[in-house]
C-alpha cells in the first residue's frame, strides 16, 4: 500500500495536468483525446499478457518492471516537449489516465498479489483500503497540480508544466523501494485445494471456482457487461480537467484544488463504502453508489457555473471511487486462487479496451464544442451496465 501511495501522487498531479499541458503546446482536442485513446489501448493489450503470467510466475518482477517503465517516461518528459518522444512517454507511462495509484496495465498482477496475501474474508477490508490510500495519494498530487498556475509568471507556458513529472519520477523510485523490500507469498498446492472450493454467496465470493468452462463462460459475460461501464467512463473521466478548462475557461489553479477535494471526498468515501457492505453487501453498495453517481453525472454538464459543477463532480467521484474496492472484491470471487490474474485481466481489459475509445469520440465533440454530449452518452451506457452488473451478480450468488 506504501507503493500505491507513492505511485498515486504522481497519477494525481497528471490527471489534472496533462491535458493542460498538451493544449499550452496547442495541441487540438482531436489530437489530444487520440493520445489518450492509443495510451488506454496498449495498456489494454499489456494487460492481457501481464496478468495471466502474474498468477504463473508471480506479480512482484511485473510490478518492478512497470516502475522501471516508468521511470524512463518520466526522464523523457522532463527532457523534451517534441511531439513524437512526448507521444511515446505518455504512451509508455499512462500519463494522464489515473488510476488511483494502481500499477496501470500491471494492475491485475498487483491484485492477483493483494488477493493471494490475505484470506478471501478480508478482501472486502484491504481492497477498500487500498482504494482509499491510492485515492487520498492522488489528492496530494492534485493539490501539486496547482503549482504550474502558480509558477506560470516564473516559467513560460509550457515549461510550468513540465516540473510536475519530476513528481513522477520520484513516485516511482520509491514504488521500487517499497516493493524491493516487500516479500511475495508462495502459492502452494495445499492452500490451492482449500482456496478453490465454490462458495455460494459473493459475500464470502468464490462463486464458480470449479470447472474451467464455467469459469470462462462467467467471466466471459462479466467482460461483455464490463465494457459497457469502459467506454461510459472513458467519454468523460480522462478528459474531465480539460473539460473543466474549455466549459469555464478556469486553469489548473482552481482545477488542481477542485479535484484534490474530490479525491479525499472519494478517499472517506471508500471507507464509508466498507461499512455500507456490511449492511447492504457488495452488490447492494455498489448500485447504490453508482446510481447515485449517475444522477450528479448527469447533472454535471448543465451546471451554470464552475463552483457547482465542481461540488457535482466532487459528489460523483466520491460515490463512483468509493465503491471501487467492493467492485474488484466482486469479480476476484469469481474464480480460485490461482485464477486470480486471469479474473483481474478480464475486469481490466474489458474495462480498459472500450474505455479508449472513449477520449477519441470526446475529443471529436469538444473541438465541435459539443461540451454536454459525451455526458449524455456516458450516463446512457453506464446506465445499462449498472442494470446488468446487478443482474449479473444475483444470479451468480443464486447459483
Amino acid at each position: 500500500m506504501a507503493a500505491r501511495v507513492a505511485r498515486s501522487v504522481g497519477q494525481g498531479a497528471l490527471v489534472v495536468d496533462f491535458a493542460l499541458y498538451l493544449h499550452a503546446l496547442h495541441w487540438s482536442a482531436i489530437h489530444i483525446g487520440g493520445l489518450y485513446s492509443v495510451s488506454l489501448l496498449v495498456g489494454a493489450l499489456a494487460t492481457l499478457i501481464v496478468g495471466p503470467l502474474s498468477d504463473r510466475f508471480g506479480a512482484k518482477r511485473f510490478l518492478l518492471g512497470y516502475e522501471g517503465i516508468q521511470i524512463g517516461a518520466a526522464i523523457i518528459a522532463l527532457s523534451t516537449a517534441q511531439p513524437v518522444w512526448l507521444s511515446l512517454a505518455a504512451i509508455l507511462g499512462a500519463f494522464g489516465r489515473g488510476a488511483n495509484g494502481g500499477a496501470g496495465p500491471f494492475a491485475p498482477a498487483e491484485q492477483s498479489w493483494m488477493s493471494r496475501s490475505v484470506s478471501h474474508k478480508q478482501w472486502g477490508q484491504i481492497f477498500h483500503l487500498n482504494t482509499s490510500v491510492g485515492l487520498a495519494g492522488m489528492a496530494v498530487g492534485a493539490l501539486l497540480a496547482t503549482l504550474p498556475g502558480l509558477l506560470n509568471g516564473v516559467l513560460p507556458g509550457p515549461e510550468a508544466y513540465r516540473s510536475l513529472f519530476i513528481v513522477v519520477l520520484l513516485g516511482s523510485l520509491f514504488c521500487l523501494f517499497f516493493l524491493l523490500r516487500t516479500g511475495e507469498s508462495s502459492l502452494s498446492a495445499e492452500g490451492l485445494d482449500q482456496d478453490t472450493a465454490p462458495a455460494t454467496k459473493l459475500e464470502n465470493p468464490e462463486i464458480i471456482a470449479g470447472k474451467p468452462s464455467s469459469v470462462g463462460r462467467v467471466l466471459l459475460r462479466f467482460g461483455a457487461i464490463n465494457a459497457l461501464n469502459g467506454l461510459g467512463i472513458g467519454m468523460v473521466g480522462p478528459l474531465m480537467a480539460y473539460w473543466f478548462h474549455l466549459r469555464f475557461g478556469v486553469g489548473p489553479a482552481a482545477i488542481g484544488a477542485a479535484m484534490a477535494l474530490a479525491f479525499f471526498s472519494a478517499a472517506l468515501m471508500s471507507l464509508l463504502g466498507l461499512r455500507l457492505t456490511r449492511r447492504f453487501g457488495m452488490v447492494g453498495t455498489v448500485t447504490r453508489m453508482r446510481l447515485l453517481g449517475l444522477m450528479m453525472m448527469l447533472a454535471l454538464p448543465f451546471a451554470p457555473v464552475f463552483w457547482l459543477a465542481m461540488l457535482l463532480y466532487i459528489f460523483r467521484a466520491a460515490l463512483n471511487q468509493g465503491s471501487i474496492g467492493s467492485r474488484q472484491a466482486l469479480f476476484l470471487g469469481l474464480v480460485g486462487k490461482d485464477k486470480r490474474g486471469l479474473a483481474a485481466t478480464v475486469n481490466s481489459l474489458s474495462l480498459q479496451t472500450p474505455r479508449a475509445i472513449g477520449p477519441s469520440i470526446a475529443g471529436l465533440f469538444f473541438e465541435a464544442e459539443m461540451l454536454v454530449t459525451p455526458f449524455l452518452l456516458a450516463v446512457a451506457l453506464q446506465g445499462m451496465y449498472l442494470i446488468l452488473f446487478r443482474q449479473f451478480f444475483s444470479k451468480q450468488q443464486k447459483t
